[in-house]
């Protein structure tokens, strides 16, 4: 547990959740990052943090969904991730990106029904797309993930079962 978390409030977001916070004390949290991808970002200067639990890579092919909760796909939530931060306070050349998830839970041996996989692929295109890069992430393997955001050191700890690690 993060010595924040103990201090401060503990926001939860599940899966198409998305939360920025400035200047808090606390931490953000998502669980169960099974074939989902968690995307934590932190700019330390601007002690702006935020993350993203999506669930599926394209909007595309449920447009519907995406007009509701945009923050269940990879393509629309990261852009909104990173401009909410922006109107935070953040500097996008500044943030410190981490992911974790993207896990096959299904045992999938092809790609294409690998949903784990093609989530990552489809952050790793928008973040080539705006010029940013992944400074840590834990992802792939077929377990799942719980991502903590720590919103006064920056931290992110990935846990699953007992295994904790900081990225």
């Amino acid at each position: 547990m993060a010595a924040s978390e103990i201090l401060g409030q503990r926001m939860v977001i599940g899966i198409g959740g998305l939360q920025v916070a400035s200047g808090m004390v606390g931490c953000i949290v998502t669980h169960a990052l099974g074939s989902c991808i968690g995307v934590a970002v932190w700019d330390a200067h601007a002690r702006v943090g935020g993350m993203l639990h999506a669930q599926m890579p394209i909007s595309l092919k449920s447009p519907d969904l995406a007009r509701s909760d945009p923050g269940r796909f990879v393509d629309l939530g990261v852009p909104l991730l990173f401009q909410q931060a922006e109107q935070a306070g953040a500097n996008r050349r500044r943030l410190r990106i981490t992911v974790a998830g993207a896990a096959n839970m299904s045992g999938a041996t092809s790609p294409m029904f690998d949903i784990g996989q093609q989530n990552l692929t489809a952050l790793r295109k928008v973040l080539w797309k705006l010029g940013l890069l992944i400074a840590a992430e834990e992802t792939g393997s077929n377990i799942p993930r719980t991502m903590y955001l720590d919103l006064v050191s920056g931290a992110t700890t990935v846990q699953s079962g007992a295994n904790r690690r900081n990225l």
